[in-house]
């Protein structure tokens, strides 16, 4: 997942954001709902955690202008007030969901992945591809009872794959969802992680279920 947090507070902007690169997500961290558009412009984001009181334009404005503009990756608003009217106000605006500061940050990274969940075809709490398994919650990979240790990064990769099976996935489409702005799309970062996670989820098995298209990009065959 690549996620964009709109949060004026230096510290707790620095904390969502390391927390969620620990877990393997991107993280693009802007203090301004003006900002935030544009970026939601530029950028397929997977979610966007969006706190209410911002400088300049408020986060229930900013949602209501994304939804506007027709963006519609899950919005997750972050509010210190729990009066019933705020979280009416963020509903109405747009948003998916509500967490109220202070929070968990296991509660959080929950409603993350449930909102991934939302715009999939299927929700599945696990996912499944051939005897492939992966459990966002509790980042558990296994091949059949075998299981698999991925770091953080090709974890993000293999979800990604795993969420689309049987589709190419250009390396530019991987990059902007598994990495941050920090990284050019020019790089051959994701040539070395899906090398890595070949060597991970498939030698060891003597599978080939993650493929090279060429000219094209990546993909995880629906069979695995």
């Amino acid at each position: 997942m690549r996620v964009l947090v709109v949060e004026d507070e230096l510290r707790m902007a620095s904390l969502i954001r390391r927390g969620l690169t620990a877990e393997g997500l991107a993280a693009d961290v802007t203090a301004r709902g003006e900002d935030a558009l544009w970026m939601a412009e530029a950028h397929d984001y997977d979610a966007i955690v969006l706190d209410v009181m911002l400088p300049g334009l408020s986060g229930f404005e900013t949602c209501r202008r994304l939804r506007i503009n027709g963006i519609w990756a899950p919005v997750l608003m972050l509010t210190a007030r729990d009066a019933v009217e705020d979280r009416v106000a963020g509903l109405d605006n747009g948003a998916d969901d509500y967490l109220v500061k202070p929070f968990a940050f296991a509660e959080l990274l929950a409603r993350l992945r449930a909102l991934a969940r939302r715009g999939e075809p299927e929700r599945p709490s696990v996912l499944s591809v051939g005897d492939l398994t992966l459990d966002p919650a509790t980042r558990e990979v296994r091949r059949g009872s075998a299981e698999i240790v991925l770091a953080a990064k090709e974890f993000a990769l293999l979800e990604l794959f795993m969420r689309r099976p049987g589709e190419v996935l250009s390396r530019l489409h991987l990059l902007e969802h598994a990495w941050d702005f920090a990284y050019d799309a020019r790089s051959n970062v994701v040539d070395v992680h899906v090398r890595r996670l070949r060597l991970k989820i498939d030698e060891p098995f003597g599978r080939r279920s993650l493929e090279t298209v060429r000219g094209a990009g990546y993909r995880l065959r629906a069979e695995a």
